[in-house]
């Protein structure tokens, strides 16, 4: 089904702009999929995406090194990780280095969710089952390009 069945329009100013749309409304129904199976364990994407990058750290990280990281980049990340915490799924500690700051780490409660969470790569794969290996490299080259061309203008 094309963007113009899903979203009941069929007139677009131009290609770019029709991209445009479709790119918007293919990332929020992929987010939305997404967003319901991890509810399903009780966690937000932006909270699975913190234990996500806590599990791939060798160290300890600051919430701005957390907030670098994000996928979402506009996210309250000492929110997201207060949460967490009153989860037991992090651990907050003081930064040796720097007492201004403080270090957080996957808890081990917290790193058994994430490793169960593995459970869900399979199914986020059966999303995207139309697409080839080939066709998705195109794509994100594709979307690197469109991100690359707005950071130079």
């Amino acid at each position: 089904m094309g963007i113009e069945q899903d979203i009941q329009q069929s007139n677009f100013r131009n290609e770019f702009q029709k991209m445009g749309i479709n790119l918007l409304f293919t990332a929020n129904w992929l987010n939305e999929q997404i967003g319901k199976m991890l509810s399903e364990e009780g966690v937000t994407q932006q909270q699975y995406n913190i234990l996500r990058i806590l599990r791939g750290s060798a160290t300890p990280l600051s919430t701005l090194k957390i907030r670098e990281r994000m996928l979402d980049k506009m996210s309250d990340t000492s929110r997201i990780v207060d949460r967490l915490i009153a989860k037991e799924l992090v651990i907050k500690n003081t930064c040796e280095k720097d007492k201004r700051l403080v270090d957080i780490t996957l808890s081990p409660k917290g790193l058994n969710l994430v490793d169960q969470l593995d459970q869900y790569n399979d199914r986020i794969d059966a999303l995207l089952k139309g697409i080839n290996e080939s066709e998705a490299q195109m794509m994100n080259q594709i979307l690197d390009k469109i991100r690359t061309v707005q950071t130079r203008s």
